[in-house]
């Protein structure tokens, strides 16, 4: 049986954040025990409000990559939109071809399909040139498409890499590269998937329809400090900050001519609040001869928000659910600096409310990327899955999608990150993983519903021969694989087989590495080409491994734990030979931990109410790096057991008695351990999730049981 682990959780620590963030201390004592104690990471678990998304003017390239865009709109350019054949690929590919289209862009798509490898090809290349083509967009892939982006510009074709995989030490070029993983790219989060690139971009194109695309505006707050006087200013561009310039002055005791906010606002469009009390105060700092334009932003803003039209800055700042997320005291320009955002954001949306739908759409989109490409359910990417999960379950299911949700009969439920992650993206996936992506785009594009529905029913079909395929991978590496790990002395687990279908390499690898604790690669052959799939765990890092063979590689990339490659076959015998060498180098991290269960919360039997779906809900999306909660709940009484399954029942179904409520409990698998291990009117303390069970439109909490013991109570 595995270890049971409750963290310790400090009492003072408990009350100190349900004072501060205002929730209880059930889910406190949950954020402690998973180190979730930044308030910079406290806010994404609390709040699903698009505000808290990074600005995508934040990557210092997307500018110009918005303007080359405009630039092919402008001139009525040729535009190729290249992307990859998973998941991720189709939806950058959608988001981005359904933007350009809107805006009037004479655009194409192209996925590789059959057995065209990983990104960018000379071809794809070649082809567009043929037809005059002046701009190709890489989506989830260009970032080592070096030689194939030189041809492109050798053709006078322009390229921009929307890219969020690692990049190769030597960047291609010329092109624009938008991937938040280049050192210079200033993006604040790395761990975004391809299809929240292009969506990003999609929101930045929308963005230069208002007035302040490009414009560089100044903010300005004046307040009184004991004898001194505090001037803030701040530039912002495109919604993101520029510079900052505090300083706090005695009253007429330096010239503003000898300041640096005379270069700082020359030349400025300046935003103030409360222009009457603002210019009092510097009146009284630099003397009544200096002329400030300013422009009353409160008086505009109480026009959308009239709750502001009396309020000052330090009111807004004590209100505001971002100061409590400030690890400082926070400044009034930062105050007014989210006013302003949000205000900007509010105006723009209302002017142009199409564009608000495309985005619902979008965020879709972009929270099955997230989920297929294994995001870490953290920072943005959590209002990202929530914001396309809370678009899906009001009803407004974007075109294919809405045709996978009815036919996988999840329409009508409440969709989870769970449901999508085992229900949806294999299903879509297997497109790509059959060599026919471009399936899963016209499902996403296609106007006629009746045609939709067709192309469902046909990724359907490709999924049940996508899971025989995978069956018989298996089947192939179960055979070698232990023999294997014992050739590379345990480290790693190498299947190397032309019957393995190239489309289902990732899943055989990744079923190794969760069966066997090790990093795996399987690898076919095509056409003379071997073609591998590389999955890690514990610690152990892809991209260096795989860097040290790129001299025998014609591509390779990927992420730190999944990643591709491919050679020549004739340079099979020196692949092997390089990978025993390598496997020497590989360093696991103890894996002790993963044999132990770690507790989240106790809930004794009296706080077991239906209300604590409410905590569930609260730390939804689950998925990598936000597991399920697990909760720990002891000497609970077996009210009564079911033996549940067809044909044989194999699972048990426990009513266990929480006093007002009688909980119902689901032991997967268990059906035996009844009369065996525990009965009627015994004690057990158990380890558990809970989920919500539909049944006959009837909504009801249910445990999911994981662990149990016997106890006297």
């Amino acid at each position: 049986m595995k270890k049971w682990i409750k963290k310790p959780v400090l009492k003072e620590s408990v009350n100190e954040m349900t004072k501060k963030y205002g929730i209880d201390a059930i889910t406190a004592s949950i954020l402690i025990r998973r180190g979730i104690t930044k308030s910079s990471d406290i806010l994404y678990f609390l709040e699903d409000d698009k505000r808290f998304l990074h600005n995508p003017f934040e990557f210092s390239a997307m500018e110009d990559a918005v303007d080359r865009i405009l630039q092919a709109q402008e001139e009525g350019e040729i535009v190729l939109i290249f992307g990859d054949r998973d998941v991720d690929g189709i939806s950058s590919t959608t988001i981005l071809y359904e933007q350009l289209k809107s805006m009037g862009i004479e655009v194409e798509w192209r996925l590789p399909g059959g057995n065209d490898g990983y990104g960018l090809s000379i071809e794809a290349v070649d082809e567009f040139y043929k037809k005059n083509g002046t701009l190709i967009i890489t989506v989830d892939c260009g970032i080592s498409n070096n030689a194939e982006i030189a041809h492109a510009a050798e053709l006078g074709i322009d390229t921009i890499v929307l890219d969020h995989h690692n990049p190769p030490e030597q960047l291609p070029s010329p092109a624009i590269i938008v991937d938040q993983k280049c050192e210079d790219s200033q993006y604040p989060f790395h761990d975004i998937s391809g299809a929240a690139i292009a969506c990003k971009t999609a929101a930045a194109l929308r963005f230069t329809k208002s007035e302040l695309y490009k414009q560089e505006i100044c903010l300005l707050t004046a307040r009184k400090e004991n004898e001194e006087n505090v001037i803030e200013c701040m530039k912002v561009r495109n919604l993101v900050k520029q510079e900052i310039l505090v300083q706090k002055i005695v009253p007429l005791s330096v010239p503003f001519s000898k300041t640096k906010f005379l270069s700082f606002l020359t030349g400025q469009q300046i935003f103030v609040w409360d222009k009457s009390e603002t210019m009092k105060i510097l009146n009284e700092t630099f003397g009544s001869s200096i002329e400030f334009n300013v422009l009353d932003l409160r008086n505009e803003v109480s026009k959308i928000f009239p709750q502001f039209s009396e309020k000052s800055l330090l009111d807004l700042k004590k209100a505001s659910i971002l100061a409590k997320y400030n690890e400082t005291d926070g400044t009034q320009i930062e105050t007014f600096f989210n006013i302003f955002v949000t205000y900007i954001n509010t105006v723009t949306a209302k002017q142009f409310p199409k564009d608000s739908i495309q985005e619902e759409k979008d965020f879709q989109l972009a929270a099955l990327a997230a989920l297929a490409d294994i995001m870490p359910l953290k920072d943005e990417n959590r209002i990202i899955v929530r914001q396309g999960l809370k678009s899906i379950n009001s009803g407004n299911a974007r075109p294919g999608l809405i045709e996978l949700l009815s036919k996988l009969k999840l329409l009508g439920t409440t969709v989870t990150s769970t449901k999508l992650s085992w229900n949806v993206v294999p299903v879509l996936n297997a497109t790509g993983r059959l060599g026919q992506p471009e399936l899963g785009m016209k499902l996403f594009l296609e106007e006629d519903p009746y045609k939709r529905d067709k192309i469902a029913d046909e990724i359907l079909e490709m999924n049940c021969k996508r899971k025989e395929l995978g069956q018989k991978a298996w089947e192939i590496a179960s055979k070698t694989a232990e023999e294997s790990i014992k050739h590379y002395g345990g480290k790693l687990c190498v299947i190397i087989d032309k019957d393995i279908n190239r489309g289902v390499s990732g899943i055989l690898a990744g079923r190794l590495t969760s069966t066997y604790k090790i990093p795996s690669m399987a690898v076919t052959v095509v056409d003379g080409i071997a073609i591998g799939s590389m999955r890690s765990c514990r610690g152990f890092l892809l991209p260096p491994f795989l860097d040290k063979m790129s001299d025998i590689f014609i591509n390779h990339g990927g992420h730190n734990l999944a990643a591709g490659f491919s050679f020549e076959e004739s340079k099979m015998e020196e692949f092997k030979k390089r990978l025993e060498l390598l496997c020497k180098e590989i360093e696991l991290n103890n894996d002790e931990a993963s044999e132990n269960i770690e507790i989240d919360a106790e809930l004794p039997p009296q706080y077991l109410k239906p209300e604590i779906l409410n905590i569930i809900d609260r730390f939804e999306p689950y998925g990598e790096e936000n597991p399920e909660l697990t909760f720990l709940s002891q000497g609970m009484k077996i009210q009564d057991g079911i033996l549940m399954g067809k044909p044989d029942p194999v699972h048990l179904k426990l009513i266990l008695d929480a006093g007002e409520t009688k909980w119902p409990a689901i032991f997967f698998g268990e059906g035996e351990r009844l009369h065996r291990d525990f009965d009627k009117g015994d004690f057990i303390n158990i380890l558990y999730q809970v989920q919500r069970n539909v049944f006959n439109g009837n909504v009801t909490p249910q445990m999911i049981l994981s662990e149990t013991q016997l106890t006297n109570k």
